[in-house]
């Protein structure tokens, strides 16, 4: 707590070591405002392509097809039906209609087809409850009582789909590590430049009795306090951006509402303060190595 006391009231004299303005003040806003604007992006996208991702595997898991042969019967029509009406684990089954067929194969075949023109098989959908089915027994019931139809419980396009969201997840987060690394490098760079700048004004201070801490100090707590402002601007601008974007329905479905929802609002309110710890952290051991090296 007193840290962050003396973060924000600060010392008017040791204040004056580090001049309120130049290239260095705002090389640091600047850099803080830019790569918290990006990290906003990053975390977005990140955590929208994760839920998209997850919502899409989900609804696979819970859906499944059953594939009757061509020339199916009613009969056998109505008795799938009723194997999988009386399975555990699945909610409803019903047949897909010629309409949704010629839907299903219009993006490759073109809209004007008919399905009397081609061999299609008859189809089931299959919607499976919360707790689910067991996939396995009903292929094998299915083998025994009507060996030719065939389930496919979409496991195929759900596991691609899982290991996606992993990999966005990690390709998302390591980019957010490389937003927050390159911030800390140009924060050092601007903190060595600015304690350079101001080489005779330390050798002073020294002459006169000021301890390196007590130097340090004020640049530390000035380039914490740039940096935190500066993300405070870049987070606004990167939720402004998001909020620009289209939305799903406007964009036909080719985004997919990019933001964030829930507990993800959170990251806004945590980026800043994270930028500003990085601040504090990079400036301290910059301001201390260099006044190491001017000794």
């Amino acid at each position: 707590m007193k840290l962050v006391l003396d973060l924000l009231i600060g010392d008017a004299q040791s204040d004056r070591v580090v001049p309120p303005t130049g290239i260095a003040a705002r090389l640091t806003v600047f850099v803080a405002g830019a790569m918290a604007f990006l990290a906003v992006l990053a975390v977005a996208l990140t955590l929208t392509a994760a839920r998209v991702a997850d919502a899409w595997a989900n609804e696979l898991a819970q859906a499944a097809t059953l594939r009757l042969p061509v020339g199916a019967d009613d009969a056998l029509v109505i008795a799938a039906l009723n194997l999988l009406e009386t399975t555990p684990g699945i909610a409803s089954a019903r047949v897909l209609s010629d309409a949704e067929q010629a839907a299903l194969l219009a993006p490759w075949l073109g809209a004007d087809i008919g399905l009397d023109e081609l061999p299609v098989p008859r189809l089931i959908a299959i919607v499976a409850e919360d707790q689910g089915y067991d996939a396995a027994g009903l292929r094998a019931r299915l083998t025994g009582e009507m060996p030719t139809a065939v389930l496919d419980d979409h496991g195929r396009w759900r596991a691609p789909l899982v290991q996606a969201a992993s990999r966005v997840r990690l390709v998302g987060w390591f980019s957010f590590l490389l937003i927050v690394a390159a911030m800390a490098a140009m924060i050092v760079l601007a903190a060595h430049a600015s304690l350079a700048a101001h080489a005779q004004v330390i050798r002073v201070l020294r002459l006169v009795g000021a301890r390196d801490v007590y130097i340090a100090r004020a640049f530390v707590r000035r380039f914490t306090l740039r940096t935190g402002l500066g993300a405070i601007g870049g987070v606004i601008i990167g939720l402004l951006a998001l909020e620009l974007l289209p939305d799903a329905d406007t964009a036909g479905g080719f985004l997919a509402n990019v933001g964030f929802e829930g507990a993800g609002w959170l990251w806004p309110l945590v980026i800043p303060l994270l930028a500003a710890i990085v601040g504090f952290v990079a400036t301290r051991a910059a301001a201390m190595a260099r006044l190491r090296d001017q000794t």
